[in-house]
C-alpha cells in the first residue's frame, strides 16, 4: 500500500517516484480487495461514511454507482458546514481524508468514486445540473477539502501508471484525471501546476499525452505563462510530446513572443516530425503567426514542409497507383491508406487557416510568387494554389494571375501538374468543381501556353478523379465554347472507340444517347452541342486508319457495318437540322471543319461527296438561260458572271429567287409556282455548303478543284444592286430584303475566295482577284443601304453561336445614333458634309496605351458623314461575314498596282488582272489585322468577361481559333516579305506625292480617296507588324526561332545577311530598317503605331539608354510635324492617340523636367499668341482643342516623376543633397508653370486635370522634398526660401480654384476639393515642424486670407472679419534679417493653409 504521509512540495517528486517504483515490484493483482456483497449499501462506522451519509450520499458496494440523495449543490453545502461547524475542525479534515484513503483501497470502491453517482428517482426533478458529478469531483468542489483531495489522487494515481484498463474496460488514470477539469475552483493553483508537472515526468508517454492535453481544462489562465514554460522545456527534452505540447500551447493564452520562440523551435525540428504528427504542428504554426511574419514564416514553411512531407516517399508514391486497381495485400492498403489520412488532414488544417485568416492566404501566394527558379518550384505549391483558390473567393483573381504567369515563365509545367494529381489526387477530388472553374478560365486565354495548362487540367482531372467527379466534368459543356466543346468530344468519342477501353461500348451508348437528346432540343444552344457532338463522333468512327502501322489490312478499312453506323449518324443529325436553317448550316460548318481537319476513310468520304454535290445542285444551281419567274419586288438578273456563257451550258446560282421564297414563307406568304413542286432550301446555306462540298472535293481529288471551277465563274441571280435614286422611294421591308441579299452575295463570294485563294495559274489568280474587288465594291453598296435601314439584323454567317439572337451592339446603338444626329442636322439645315478620317474609327478601336479612364470609344465619336457611321456597322459584323480562311492572305503575294502608278507609266488596264488594288489590299488588311488581334494582341477594353460568350470576340474567329498561335505567327511570317513590298511601295507612293505637289501631300491634285485608302493600308501594315512583334510567344524558348528569322526578313531588306547574326544586330537593322519610313507617315494614327512597332523591338534590345533616345527623338519629329487636319474645324488627331504619343515620348526623353518646360514655357505662349484657329509653330499638335491633353499628359508624368526620387537622409553626401534640391527647384518651377496656365485656359476639363494632379503633386512635395529640407534648410537656406516662395504662390492658385469650384458649384469639381484642403493644411503643419527642427520656430507666423476666384477677385461671400490681413504676406520681405526672410516664405505657406480655415468656414455658411 502506499505511503499515506503528508509531503512536502519538495518531497512531492520523490514521493511520486517512490510509489511508481513501489507500484512497479507489487503485481496489481494483489492489491488489497474487500469482500463485498454486491449492490449492498456500505456499512461503517467510519466519519467518512457517516459525513456523507448525513449530507446525503449512500456508498454501494460492488459495481452499484453510489447515490445522490440530493441535490447536488446541497450536498457540497450541507458536508461544508457539517465539517466546519464539527467540534473537532480543522481535525476533522484529516480524519475524512484518512477514511476516503482507506474507503478507495478497494478497487471497485475507488472506481465508484471517480464514476457519476446515480440519482434517486424522487430527485430527478430537483434544481441544479442535469448530470450527476462523480464523489470525488463533489468532494473537490469543497475548497477546505481540495488540496487533501489533490494530494491523494496524485498520490494513488502511479499505481494505475502500467494499468491503462481495468477489467470493465475503464481507464483509471484518464479517469483520475478528469476529476481535475472543469473545476469551479482550484484553490492553490501553483500547487497543483507542480504536482502535474512532477506527475508528466515520471508518467508512462500514454499517460503524459492524457495529462498534457487536459492542462487547459484543469488550470486557470494564470497559472498559463508557467505551464507554457515547462512544457516549452518538455519540448525539447521529449520531441515524442511535440503533438500534444503545440496542442496545448495552441489553446494557453501566452505572450506572443514566447510563442514565436516554440515555433522557431518546431521549425527547426521539422525535419524530424513523423507524418501522423504533422497536422497538429502546422496547425499550431499557421495559428502563432503575426501580420508582420506571415510572409517569413509561410516561406520558411513551404519550404520545408514540401522537401520532407509533402511529396510521398517512393514506396508510397508507387503503391498510390495500385489504389485504382482491385488488388492489394490489406497491410500494405492500411499504411497507404493512413499515410493518405494524414495528408488529406494536413491539407484540411491548411483550408481552415487560409479561410479564416487572409493574411495566410495572402502570404503563401507571395511565397510562390517570389519563387523564380523553376527547379524551386514543387507539387505542394501548385496545391496550395489549387486550395486558394477553391477557398478564398477574395483571391480568386490574384491566383489566376500568378498561375498565369507562371505558366508564361515555365515554372510550372505538365510533369509538375502530373505529379500533384498523381500524389494527390484524393486532396484534389474534394476541389473538383473550383479546379474545373480553374480549367475553364485558362481555356478563355489567347496565350497558347496557358490554353494548354487549362485543357491538362481537364485531361488529369478526368483521369485521376472517380466516376462522380467525371461526370461533372460533362456537366460543364453549358459552360464551355463550341471549340471546347469539340475538343471534349473528340477524347470521349476517342475513348467510345478505342478497341483497348474495356468499357468502351458502355460509352458509345451513352453518348449516343446524349446526342439524340441534344439533336432533339428546340433550344438553338443544346442542338448545337449535338451536332458539334455527332459530327465529331462520326468523325472518329470513319477515321481513315489505313496508315496505322498496329492494324491489319482488314481492321483498318471501314466495314460496311461501320459504313452504315456513320450514314446513319450523319443521315440523324440532317433530318434534326433540315428544319432550322441555322442548324442546317451549322451541321454543313461543322462537316467541314472535320474534313478540312481529319482524314476520313476513302469510303466515308465518297458517300459523303456524291451526296453533297447531288444535294447542293439540286439546292442552289440553274440554268443561266432560264431567268427565274415570279411574283418578285425587283427585275431579276444573272449579275458578276466572269465568263461568256453558251446559253445551253450556262449555270448560276439561285439566290434572289430563294431568298425571295424564304421571306414569304416567313411571312405566310404563297410559295411561288416555280418551287411548289421542289423542296425549299433555304439560302443561309449557300455558304456553308459549298464550303464543305469544296473541302470534300479537295479532299478527294488531293486539293484539285476542277470539277467546281465552274461556280468561281458563275453568275448570280440578282437584281441591279446599285440603289440610286430609288433608295429613298423603297419600302423599309424592300430595302431589308436588298441588305440581306448583298450580305449572302458577300458571303457567296468570301467562300468563293477562300476556296479558289491558293490556284497558281494566272488566269484563276485575275478571276480570284476580280472576286475580291466585287467583295469591295458590294461593301461599299451595302453601306448605302445600311444608312437608311436603322435596326436592321442581318443574316448569320457564322453559326457555332449559343444563341440566334446575335445583335452586335453596334447596330442598335449606331443605328440610334444615326436617328438622333439625323435629326440635330435636319433642325441645324446642315448638308452633313463634316467629315472625319474613317481611318480614326478603327485606330480608336485598336488603341491600347491609353492610361487614362477615356473609354469614350468610337461610339461616342462625332461622326457626321453617312459613310463613316455605316462603314462601322461592316466593321463590327464578324457574325454576320463568312470568315476568311488565313490561306487566303496569300493573295497579298501579287503586287500593288495603284491610279498614281498607271497614270505616270501609262500601263493600260490589263495590267491590273493579276495586281492588287489599294481597296482590296485595305480589305486583306483590315481583316489580317483583326485576326491578329483577336489571337495575339486583343486590347483589353474587349474582353469579353467569364462564362458572357453573347457577341464573343470568337465569333466570325471560328476557324482561326482552331489553330494554335504559334500557327498564325507562322502562317504571318510567310507573309512578311510581301508586306515589305507593300509597305515600301506605299512609302514610294508617298514620297512621290509629296514630290509631286512640292512637299505637301494633301496638296489640290492629290486624289483624296486614293490617298485615304493608301493612308489606312499604311496604317493595318504597320498595326499588323506590331501584333506580330508584340506578341508574347517569343518570350518562349521554343518560338525564339520564329523571332529570329522575323528580324532577319526585316534586316535583309537593307541588305543581305548571314542568317547567323547576334539577336543585337538584327534588332539594331531592323529599327534601322522601320526608321526610315517615318519621313512618310501620311497621318499621325500611323505615325503612333510606327512608334509603337519600334517600342516592341526594342523591348528585346539590352541596349535601354540609347533605345529610349531613339523612341524619345522620333516622338519628338511627330508631335512638332504639321499633319494633315480632317476638316476645318476639327483636328483628324484623336485625343486618345495624342495622349498615347506624348506619353511615350515624356517617359523616353532624357530630361521630363526640360521637356514639360519646353512644351510649357514656349510651346504655350505660341499658342497663346496665336490666333484662334492656330497652332503652336513648335509643336503643330497643340492647339486650342488638344491643349487638354498636352496640360493633363504634362501634369500625370510631373507628378509621377518627382514620386520616384528618393527624399534621402542627412547621412546622404552634400553633393547628393545639392542635386535634389536642384531637381526639385526644377519641377517645382515646371508645377508653376503648368499651374498658372489654369488663368488663360480655365474649362471644367482642364481644372479638373489642376485639381487632381495638383493635390497628388503637393502630396509628393509632402513625402520627398520636405524630409529634404530639413536637413538642407541650413546648409541651402537661400534655395529652400525661394522654393518655398514660388511653391506657397502654386498653393495660393490652388485655393483660388477651390473657391471657383464652389461659387461654380460644380460637383465634378468640388469631389477633389476637400482632399486638395486636407492636404494644404497638412503642408501648413509639415513647414511648421521643418521651421521647429532648424530652430527657427519664430519665423512662422499665421495670418488671414481672403477667398478669390481664378482671376483674383474677391469672392463677396466671406465674412467681413476675414477681409484685413490679405496682403500681410507683402510686408515681411522689407524685413532684413534672415529669419524674417523666411518668415516672410513661411508666412506664405502658412497663409495657403489659412486659405483653406477660411474656404471651409465660407463653404459651411454657405451651405
Amino acid at each position: 500500500m502506499v505511503s499515506k504521509r503528508r509531503l512536502s512540495k519538495s518531497e512531492d517528486k520523490e514521493s511520486l517516484t517512490e510509489d511508481a517504483s513501489k507500484t512497479r515490484k507489487q503485481p496489481l493483482s494483489k492489491k488489497t480487495k474487500k469482500s463485498h456483497i454486491a449492490n449492498e449499501v456500505e456499512e461503517n462506522d467510519s466519519i467518512f461514511v457517516k459525513l456523507l451519509k448525513i449530507s446525503g450520499i449512500i456508498l454501494k458496494t460492488g459495481e452499484s454507482q453510489n447515490q445522490l440523495a440530493v441535490d447536488q449543490i446541497a450536498f457540497q453545502k450541507k458536508l461544508f458546514q457539517t465539517l466546519r461547524r464539527h467540534p473537532s475542525y480543522p481535525k476533522i479534515i484529516e480524519e475524512f481524508v484518512s477514511g476516503l484513503e482507506s474507503y478507495i483501497e478497494d478497487e471497485d470502491s475507488f472506481r465508484n468514486c471517480l464514476l457519476s453517482c446515480e440519482r434517486l428517482q424522487d430527485e430527478e426533478a430537483s434544481m441544479g445540473a442535469s448530470y450527476s458529478k462523480s464523489l470525488i469531483k463533489l468532494l473537490l468542489g469543497i475548497d477546505i477539502l481540495q488540496p487533501a483531495i489533490i494530494k491523494t489522487l496524485f498520490e494513488k494515481l502511479p499505481e494505475y501508471f502500467f494499468e491503462n484498463k481495468n477489467s470493465d474496460e475503464i481507464n483509471i488514470p484518464r479517469l483520475i484525471v478528469s476529476q481535475l477539469k472543469w473545476l469551479d475552483r482550484v484553490v492553490d493553483g501553483k500547487d497543483l501546476t507542480t504536482k502535474i508537472m512532477q506527475l508528466i515526468s515520471i508518467a508512462p508517454e500514454n499517460l503524459q499525452h492524457d495529462i498534457i492535453t487536459s492542462l487547459p481544462e484543469i488550470l486557470g489562465d494564470s497559472q498559463h505563462a508557467d505551464v507554457g514554460k515547462e512544457l516549452s522545456d518538455l519540448l525539447i527534452e521529449n520531441t515524442s510530446l511535440t503533438v500534444p505540447i503545440l496542442d496545448v500551447l495552441s489553446s494557453l493564452r501566452l505572450d506572443p513572443n514566447f510563442l514565436l520562440k516554440v515555433r522557431q523551435l518546431v521549425m527547426d525540428k521539422l525535419s524530424s516530425i513523423r507524418l501522423e504528427d504533422l497536422p497538429v504542428i502546422i496547425k499550431f504554426i499557421l495559428h502563432s503567426v503575426t501580420a508582420m511574419d506571415t510572409l517569413e514564416v509561410i516561406s520558411e514553411l513551404r519550404e520545408k514542409l514540401d522537401l520532407q512531407h509533402c511529396v510521398l516517399p517512393s514506396r508510397l508514391q508507387a503503391s498510390q497507383v495500385k489504389l485504382k486497381s482491385k488488388g492489394r495485400a490489406s497491410s500494405s492498403g492500411n499504411q497507404e491508406s493512413s499515410g493518405q489520412s494524414c495528408i488529406i488532414l494536413l491539407f484540411d488544417v491548411i483550408k481552415s487557416a487560409i479561410r479564416y485568416e487572409k493574411t495566410i492566404s495572402e502570404a503563401w501566394i507571395k511565397a510562390i510568387e517570389n519563387t523564380a527558379s523553376v527547379s524551386e518550384h514543387k507539387v505542394f505549391d501548385l496545391v496550395m494554389l489549387f486550395i486558394i483558390y477553391s477557398t478564398n473567393t477574395q483571391t480568386k483573381k490574384y491566383i489566376d494571375r500568378v498561375l498565369r504567369n507562371k505558366i508564361r515563365s515555365g515554372c510550372i509545367q505538365e510533369q509538375l501538374l502530373q505529379s500533384t494529381f498523381s500524389v494527390h489526387y484524393l486532396v484534389l477530388k474534394d476541389m473538383c468543381s473550383s479546379i474545373l472553374s480553374l480549367a475553364q478560365s485558362l481555356l478563355h486565354s489567347l496565350d497558347q501556353s496557358i490554353i494548354s495548362f487549362g485543357s491538362l487540367l481537364y485531361k488529369y482531372a478526368f483521369k485521376f478523379f472517380d466516376t462522380y467527379c467525371q461526370q461533372g466534368i460533362l456537366d460543364y459543356l453549358d459552360n464551355i465554347s463550341p471549340q471546347q466543346i469539340r475538343k471534349l468530344f473528340y477524347v470521349l468519342s476517342t475513348l467510345a472507340f478505342s478497341k483497348q477501353n474495356e468499357a468502351s461500348s458502355h460509352i458509345q451508348d451513352d453518348m449516343h444517347l446524349v446526342i439524340r437528346k441534344q439533336l432533339s432540343s428546340t433550344v438553338f444552344k443544346y442542338k448545337l452541342i449535338g451536332i458539334i457532338g455527332a459530327v465529331t463522333m462520326a468523325g472518329i468512327m470513319a477515321a481513315d486508319r489505313s496508315e496505322s502501322p498496329s492494324l491489319t489490312q482488314e481492321r483498318a478499312n471501314l466495314s460496311d457495318e461501320q459504313c452504315t453506323q456513320v450514314t446513319s449518324l450523319l443521315q440523324l443529325v440532317h433530318s434534326c437540322s433540315e428544319q432550322s436553317p441555322q442548324a442546317s448550316a451549322l451541321y454543313y460548318d461543322e462537316f467541314a471543319n472535320l474534313i478540312q481537319h481529319e482524314k476520313l476513310d476513302p469510303k466515308a468520304l465518297e458517300w459523303v461527296g456524291h451526296t453533297i454535290c447531288n444535294d447542293f445542285q439540286d439546292a442552289f444551281v440553274v440554268d443561266s438561260c432560264v431567268v427565274p419567274e415570279g411574283d418578285f419586288p425587283f427585275p431579276v438578273k444573272a449579275l458578276y458572271g466572269l465568263e461568256e456563257y453558251d446559253t445551253q451550258d450556262g449555270i448560276a446560282i439561285n439566290l434572289l429567287p430563294l431568298l425571295f421564297s424564304q421571306d414569304f414563307a416567313k411571312d405566310g406568304g404563297p410559295v411561288t409556282s416555280q418551287e411548289s413542286g421542289q423542296k425549299l432550301v433555304s439560302p443561309l446555306c449557300l455558304a456553308p455548303y459549298f464550303r464543305l462540298l469544296r473541302l470534300c472535293v479537295e479532299r478527294q481529288h488531293n486539293g484539285n478543284l476542277e470539277e467546281i471551277d465552274g461556280l468561281l465563274d458563275c453568275p448570280i441571280f440578282l437584281t441591279d444592286l446599285e440603289p440610286g435614286e430609288k433608295l429613298e422611294s423603297m419600302s423599309a421591308k424592300e430595302r431589308s430584303f436588298m441588305c440581306s441579299l448583298i450580305f449572302l452575295t458577300l458571303n457567296w463570294f468570301r467562300e468563293i475566295v477562300n476556296a479558289f485563294c491558293q490556284e497558281t495559274s494566272p488566269e484563276m489568280k485575275g478571276k480570284v482577284l476580280t472576286r475580291l474587288k466585287h467583295i469591295v465594291e458590294l461593301q461599299i453598296i451595302l453601306e448605302k443601304y445600311l444608312a437608311v435601314t436603322p435596326d436592321y439584323v442581318p443574316p448569320l454567317g457564322n453559326f457555332d453561336v449559343e444563341t440566334l439572337d446575335i445583335t452586335p451592339h453596334t447596330v442598335t446603338a449606331i443605328s440610334a445614333k444615326i436617328r438622333k444626329k439625323g435629326k440635330i442636322e435636319r433642325k441645324q439645315k446642315t448638308d452633313g458634309s463634316k467629315t472625319s478620317s474613317s481611318d480614326t474609327l478603327s485606330e480608336e478601336k485598336n488603341s491600347e496605351c491609353d492610361p487614362t479612364p477615356s473609354h469614350r470609344g468610337q461610339l461616342n465619336k462625332e461622326f457626321t458623314g453617312k459613310e463613316e457611321k455605316t462603314s462601322l456597322l461592316l466593321h463590327n459584323s464578324h457574325a454576320f461575314f463568312r470568315e476568311l480562311d488565313i490561306e487566303v492572305f496569300s493573295i497579298l503575294h501579287c503586287g500593288l498596282v495603284t491610279k498614281f502608278i498607271l497614270d505616270t507609266e501609262m500601263h493600260t488596264e490589263a495590267t491590273e488582272v493579276v495586281q492588287l488594288g489599294p481597296p482590296e489590299l485595305l480589305f486583306l488588311l483590315e481583316d489580317l489585322s483583326q485576326k491578329l488581334e483577336s489571337m495575339l494582341t486583343p486590347p483589353i477594353a474587349r474582353r469579353v468577361p467569364f462564362l458572357k460568350n453573347k457577341g464573343s470576340r470568337n465569333i466570325g474567329f471560328s476557324h482561326l481559333q482552331q489553330r494554335s498561335a504559334q500557327e498564325i505567327v507562322h502562317c504571318v511570317f510567310q507573309l512578311l516579305t510581301p508586306m515589305c513590298n507593300h509597305l515600301e511601295n506605299i512609302h514610294n507612293y508617298f514620297q512621290c506625292l509629296a514630290a509631286e505637289n512640292h512637299g505637301v501631300v494633301d496638296g489640290p491634285g492629290v486624289k483624296v480617296q486614293e490617298y485615304h485608302i493608301m493612308s489606312s493600308c499604311y496604317q493595318r501594315l504597320l498595326q499588323i507588324f506590331h501584333g506580330l512583334f508584340a506578341w508574347s510567344g517569343f518570350s518562349q524558348p521554343e518560338n525564339q526561332n520564329l523571332l529570329y528569322s522575323a528580324l532577319h526578313v526585316l534586316s535583309s531588306r537593307l541588305k543581305q545577311g548571314e542568317h547567323s547574326q547576334p539577336l543585337e544586330e538584327l534588332l539594331s537593322q531592323s529599327v534601322h530598317y522601320l526608321q526610315n519610313f517615318h519621313q512618310s507617315i501620311p497621318s499621325f494614327q500611323c505615325a503612333l503605331y510606327l512608334i509603337r512597332l519600334l517600342m516592341v523591338i526594342l523591348e528585346k534590345s539590352t541596349a535601354s539608354a540609347q533605345n529610349k533616345e531613339k523612341i524619345a527623338s522620333l516622338a519628338r519629329q511627330f508631335l512638332c510635324r504639321v499633319w494633315p487636319s480632317g476638316d476645318k474645324e476639327k483636328s483628324n488627331i484623336s485625343n486618345d492617340q495624342l495622349h498615347a504619343l506624348l506619353c511615350i515620348y515624356l517617359e523616353h526623353t532624357e530630361s521630363i523636367l526640360k521637356a514639360i518646360e519646353e512644351i510649357a514655357g514656349v510651346g504655350v505662349p505660341e499658342l497663346i499668341n496665336s490666333p484662334k484657329d492656330a497652332s503652336s509653330s513648335t509643336f503643330p499638335t497643340l492647339t486650342r482643342h488638344t491643349f487638354v491633353v498636352f496640360f493633363r499628359v504634362m501634369m500625370a508624368e510631373l507628378e509621377k516623376t518627382v514620386k520616384k526620387i528618393e527624399p534621402g537622409t542627412a547621412a546622404d553626401s552634400q553633393q547628393i543633397h545639392e542635386e535634389k534640391l536642384l531637381y526639385w527647384n526644377m519641377a517645382v518651377r515646371d508645377f508653376s508653370i503648368l499651374i498658372n496656365l489654369i488663368k488663360v485656359f480655365d474649362s471644367h476639363p482642364v481644372l479638373h486635370v489642376c485639381l487632381k494632379y495638383g493635390r497628388l503633386f503637393v502630396e509628393a512635395f509632402l513625402k520627398q522634398c520636405m524630409p529634404l529640407l530639413d536637413f538642407s534648410f541650413r546648409k541651402h537656406r537661400e534655395d529652400v526660401l525661394s522654393l518655398l516662395e514660388t511653391f506657397q504662390l502654386d498653393t495660393r492658385l490652388l485655393h483660388h480654384l477651390c473657391g471657383h469650384s464652389k461659387i461654380h458649384q460644380d460637383t465634378r469639381l468640388t469631389q477633389h476639393v476637400p482632399l486638395l484642403k486636407k492636404t494644404l493644411e497638412l503642408l501648413v503643419c509639415r513647414v511648421k515642424a521643418m521651421l521647429t527642427l532648424n530652430n527657427c520656430r519664430e519665423a512662422f507666423w499665421l495670418g488671414n486670407l481672403k477667398n478669390r476666384d481664378l482671376q483674383g477677385e474677391e469672392i463677396k461671400s466671406q465674412n467681413s472679419q476675414e477681409s484685413t490681413a490679405d496682403e500681410s504676406e507683402d510686408d515681411m520681405s522689407s524685413q532684413a534679417s534672415k529669419s524674417k526672410a523666411t518668415e516672410d516664405g513661411e508666412e506664405d505657406e502658412v497663409s495657403a493653409g489659412e486659405k483653406e480655415q477660411d474656404s471651409d468656414e465660407s463653404y459651411d455658411d454657405s451651405d
